[in-house]
């Protein structure tokens, strides 16, 4: 049974009240045939990426839109030139990169992270490191994966992967690639589901972009 707009706004308030790393009296939540809105302003980049994960992981939630702004406090705003050094650093700190493979620009607290890897939880790894850095406002990850595997040999590991891991959905996933880029269509029925389909797709060497043309159902 699909959830009312009322009853899904409820369980979004619930689940940010329920989430530690959110203030959830900051957040407003609207909804509208199952598409949940996010407002207000929260005191750090972390607190607002916490708050959309929270919204993500209700049942029912068809898209999202986020309109939550960052306000950071005096304790916590830097300079650029301070983000970005400490950026710099954290990632050469960051065992899974290759040496300086990841470039690092801050423009008024927000963060964009460019160069290549050759896998896509190294780009994961790389967002993850400087997320919670104390003065970010926000992360823009545009680094590029390297193909280093053909089309058929993507789509093959990405179909082995569904089938070990979502047997009961496997089927109803279809897997194309182009390239290093792939596109999913087909049904799943959660964002859990879709979330696993993904995963699946971007934990093939060589894939440099998922694109996500799959369905909701629940």
């Amino acid at each position: 049974m699909m959830k009312t707009d009322a009853q899904l706004q409820k369980d979004v308030m619930a689940e940010l009240k329920w989430e530690p790393a959110v203030h959830a009296e900051q957040v407003g939540v609207e909804v509208k045939n199952g598409v949940v809105t996010l407002a207000g302003e929260v005191g750090s980049y972390t607190e607002k990426w916490n708050a959309e994960r929270a919204a993500q992981r209700v049942h029912g939630v068809m898209a999202l839109a986020v309109e939550m702004k960052v306000r950071l406090s005096g304790l916590g705003q830097r300079s650029d030139a301070d983000i970005a050094e400490s950026a710099s650093n954290i990632l050469g700190w960051t065992n899974s990169l290759p040496p300086q493979a990841v470039r690092v620009m801050v423009e008024s607290g927000w963060l964009t992270l460019s160069g290549e890897v050759p896998w896509q939880y190294q780009r994961q790894d790389a967002a993850h490191a400087v997320r919670f850095l104390m003065g970010v406002t926000g992360v823009s990850n545009q680094i590029e994966i390297k193909p280093l595997a053909s089309a058929t040999a993507i789509k093959s590991d990405i179909e082995a992967a569904l089938k070990r891991r979502a047997a009961a959905d496997a089927n109803s996933v279809a897997v194309s690639v182009h390239g290093g880029d792939v596109t999913l269509t087909g049904t799943v029925h959660s964002w859990a589901e879709r979330d696993l389909a993904i995963e699946s797709a971007w934990g093939s060497a060589g894939v440099r972009k998922v694109v996500d043309q799959l369905e909701l159902s629940y």
